[in-house]
């Protein structure tokens, strides 16, 4: 059981590393490309409406309810009613995403107002017409969601680790090749985006097919299984994306504020998204399915192993991620981003984000955990009540920060709201006999601050000033930081080594 979800993270893990790899060459090029103004602040609202409602109905609600009872399907019911289950969960998803999709875009400018409430004409115009181009993407990476997570049930991991990446594909072709065709140069991006929708979905049947399951989704709301899922997904539309809520309101609030904010926070993020995308991401997406299987074996003992397995890989990989991009954020952007029309100034106005981002990055990757721990039971309440609080918190923290800090205090806002979401989701986990932390923590955690801590001195010995890797060039930027990071990989494997820890240890089948 261990070898096989170990093996399974390692698949998700690798194909969404490829895919964050090429995320990062995508926002390279959009950088040096587009730049820092009006017209990429109105795309990112484009552009982060859609996915902030796919993180609601696909990753989300959707994914967290429809693992589950999918799993008990099968574990209940024949092939055959399995099938029809599928069929009629893709029919009604469908219906609910189109009749969504089309109010959408017909009421968007009204949408946009309370998105970006901050944006001046030009600006909130051309985010209306460029959402209304982006949206129906929506429909079109939720039924991803679903025939990936059929997948995934199915221990067919590969293929839809891999599909995201061709929305970065898609998006680096759109800019290179077709940005200098429209007005905006920026509008190619959300031309991209539809096109990637449906390229990453047909992507996905032929697995599908293989399975059984590329049928005609059929309209059947009586189905029970679909009731069941209708019932789970409506509390969890606002649980199982807290972080993303917190993004968004970060939004808003940043639409009041000098023009770039919203861009520099939107670099700054996909920073902070890189290691929770290639590891937390990844934990969750295999994790679940595994939960939701011993909970209809009722196989307790199991279950809380799996638990503890994934919040150990977490810190192991959260920890170090979070040192590094808190203290290599000025060299990380400048090495990334700082061509083109993304200058000095850029640099320095995302850095202050990425370091606030920092504080929270391994909270964003553990929310992912421990939310798995209640929807395998089927318990949306929790996380829903909890939710709504860390939201008000948020809301709070915005508010207080945004004044002295301008940006950099919404992306803390974030975080510490995040940090809180941990220590609350852990209490209840705790409350309801749903986890408990297993025998070792003691010398892990020492074993963990060692580690750690040798790579920090380590940083701030050999990193030097900002205003130095502003004046490097292209290839001495790369190869520091390139120097930066595979050392301190092998000063923190060593040290964990030297400590005692090994590969065995991370092995469910240990008792």
């Amino acid at each position: 059981m261990g070898k096989n979800l170990a093996k399974s993270t390692s698949v998700v893990s690798l194909m969404t590393f490829v895919s964050r790899v090429l995320g990062f060459f995508r926002d390279m090029i959009a950088a040096r490309l587009f730049g820092v103004n009006a017209g990429v602040d109105a795309f990112l609202v484009a552009f982060k409406l859609p996915n902030f409602m796919r993180s609601l109905f696909a990753e989300g609600s959707f994914s967290q309810a429809f693992i589950p009872t999918l799993a008990h399907y099968k574990h209940n019911h024949s092939p055959e009613e399995v099938r029809k289950f599928i069929a009629h969960v893709a029919g009604c998803l469908s219906a609910i995403l189109l009749v969504i999709t089309m109010l959408t875009v017909i009421f968007m400018p009204a949408l946009i107002k309370i998105i970006a409430p901050g944006f001046d004409e030009y600006r909130f115009e051309l985010a209306t017409y460029m959402t209304r181009i982006t949206f129906p993407y929506l429909m079109l990476i939720s039924l991803t969601a679903l025939v990936g997570s059929i997948l995934n049930s199915y221990d067919k991991f590969t293929i839809p680790a891999f599909a995201p990446a061709l929305l970065n594909i898609t998006l680096i072709i759109a800019a290179v090749c077709f940005s200098h065709f429209f007005r905006v140069p920026i509008e190619s991006q959300a031309w991209g985006i539809l096109i990637a929708g449906f390229l990453q979905l047909f992507f996905q049947f032929p697995t599908l097919k293989k399975l059984g399951f590329l049928r005609w989704p059929k309209l059947n709301f009586q189905d029970e299984g679909v009731k069941k899922i209708l019932k789970l997904m409506v509390p969890a539309l606002f649980g199982a994306s807290i972080v993303q809520i917190g993004l968004l309101i970060n939004t808003v609030f940043a639409s009041f504020l000098q023009t770039g904010s919203i861009t520099w926070l939107y670099y700054s993020e996909r920073l902070a998204y890189f290691p929770q995308g290639v590891v937390g991401v990844a934990l969750a997406t295999v994790i679940l399915p595994h939960l939701s299987k011993q909970v209809a074996q009722k196989s307790h003992h199991d279950f809380l192993k799996a638990m503890d397995w994934g919040i150990r890989c977490n810190l192991l990989v959260g920890v170090p991620a979070a040192l590094t991009m808190g203290i290599l954020s000025g060299p990380l952007i400048a090495t990334l981003f700082n061509y083109g029309h993304f200058y000095h100034y850029d640099v320095i106005m995302t850095q202050e984000s990425v370091i606030a981002y920092a504080v929270g990055l391994l909270a964003f990757m553990l929310i992912k955990i421990l939310s798995t721990g209640f929807y395998a039971h089927q318990n949306i309440k929790t996380p829903v009540k909890i939710g709504m609080a860390v939201v008000g918190f948020n809301v709070l923290f915005n508010a207080l920060l945004i004044h002295p800090l301008q940006h950099a205090g919404l992306a803390l806002a974030t975080s510490l709201s995040s940090c809180l979401n941990v220590l609350i989701l852990i209490y209840y986990l705790y409350k309801h006999k749903i986890f408990k932390f297993q025998s070792g923590w003691g010398i892990y955690l020492l074993q963990l601050f060692a580690a750690n801590l040798a790579i920090v001195l380590f940083y701030y010995s050999q990193k030097g000033q900002l205003d130095t890797w502003l004046a490097y060039s292209t290839s001495e930027r790369v190869l520091h930081l390139g120097y930066l990071i595979i050392t301190s990989i092998v000063i923190y494997l060593c040290i964990l080594g030297m400590c005692g820890l090994r590969l065995r240890h991370f092995s469910m089948r240990r008792g």
